[in-house]
């Protein structure tokens, strides 16, 4: 894995033109989000930088500023979402990789379920891990945005239950 995410479009993108828009969304939403998170930078400058290099088609560009801005305004509760989804995996030493994942996944499942069904963006987030995560992210991205939608802790994180 290297230290940037890369810049192509996903080899296994959806059948549908707007799908593939989507995924392509996901990828420069992802991509802005963590060269924030990493370097700094801001978000508007990396994402338009982003779309200049890649154009997608102009729903897509939406669909992308959409996400970026839509896990900015609600990050701080995506975060606690996170802490309390997954608390063994403290945000501070999760990877930026897994902790954007995350961060775009929960914002669909939470803020966009009108346009984007739960399980979709829990398989475009998982998609996302695959391309993105190291081998052990797509089933980690998995576990947490299904449990956040079933409104479980993390299996491991359970206590075990009292003995009869």
């Amino acid at each position: 894995m290297s230290s940037e995410p890369e810049r192509e479009q996903p080899a296994a993108a959806p059948a549908t033109a707007r799908g593939r828009g989507r995924r392509l969304a996901r990828v420069l939403a992802f991509q802005t989000l963590y060269e924030m998170d990493v370097s700094h930078h801001r978000p508007g400058e990396v994402l338009q930088r982003l779309l200049d290099e890649q154009q997608p088609a102009a729903e897509a560009g939406a669909f992308a500023r959409e996400l970026v801005a839509g896990v900015l305004r609600h990050r701080a509760a995506i975060d606690d979402q996170i802490h309390t989804s997954a608390p063994a995996y403290p945000l501070a030493q999760m990877s930026p990789v897994d902790r954007n994942i995350l961060r775009i996944g929960i914002y669909e499942c939470l803020y966009t379920s009108q346009q984007v069904p739960a399980r979709v963006a829990i398989n475009e987030a998982v998609e996302l891990a695959k391309r993105y995560g190291s081998d052990s992210t797509p089933r980690f991205v998995n576990g947490v945005l299904g449990h956040l939608i079933r409104g479980e802790p993390e299996p491991a994180d359970r206590e075990a239950p009292d003995a009869p």
